[in-house]
């Protein structure tokens, strides 16, 4: 099982040198980062490190997705954040739960034994209405469906709709595979404070995204996947 590493980047500069060093090159066999542009001396860091830099071309985080994944050379995928809201050192156990046969597991901020730092009430409010309605409606299990540092295979995912690009690849994901009826985990792992940077997601408009993703989805039906 081949692995790839997926981190985007815009102006990460901080981030990146106090959390990328924590990643053993062991643990996956490419490091695949797509910068949206930065300015703040994070490409210069990803070129002296040795990773596999991309140049995204259009704007967002789904389209960073877009670009990104059919570059990937593992046939898994985990989206990981330079930012500091992804502890490194759950990568092995990432790899290790999906080598137990999972096509997605996620590293839920939610599941007993886990925390977020990052969460506000409106975020916190957010991120818990939206996976109770994609488990309502489309049948998950999930304890968190937005966050981004996840494992997932590459083949069960075609290209993320253009539709809705605030809405981000997490959930529509999470409504991909419970529609298919894939098999998912949940995993612990902490949320730790952003360090550095600047935050890119807006939660409002993010949000009005990630609910027409849904409602558009569950009109659709169960028989029509995405």
């Amino acid at each position: 099982m081949k692995v790839t590493l997926f981190v985007p980047t815009l102006n990460e500069i901080v981030g990146m040198k106090a959390v990328m060093p924590r990643i053993k090159r062991e643990w996956v066999d490419e490091i695949l980062l797509m910068d949206g542009g930065s300015t703040d001396g994070t490409l210069e860091y990803a070129r002296e490190q040795g990773y596999r830099i991309l140049h995204q071309d259009s704007r967002g985080i789904t389209n960073a997705y877009r670009e990104a994944l059919p570059h990937a050379a593992g046939d898994v995928i985990i989206a990981f954040s330079p930012d500091g809201n992804s502890v490194p050192e759950l990568i092995p156990a990432l790899i290790a739960k999906m080598k137990e046969g999972y096509d997605m597991v996620i590293v839920s901020r939610y599941l007993e034994g886990a925390k977020s730092e990052d969460d506000d009430s409106v975020t916190a409010f957010g991120n818990w209405m939206f996976t109770a309605m994609i488990n309502l409606l489309f049948g998950g299990r999930y304890t968190d469906s937005l966050v981004m540092f996840r494992a997932w295979r590459k083949d069960i995912c075609p290209e993320p709709p253009p539709l809705y690009p605030r809405a981000g690849l997490e959930p529509y994901l999470a409504i991909f595979c419970a529609k298919k009826g894939l098999k998912t985990a949940d995993i612990p792992g902490d949320e730790p404070l952003r360090i550095g940077g600047q935050r890119k997601m807006h939660p409002i408009l993010n949000g009005l995204d990630v609910l027409k993703l849904i409602l558009r989805e569950f009109l659709r039906g169960h028989n029509k996947i995405i």
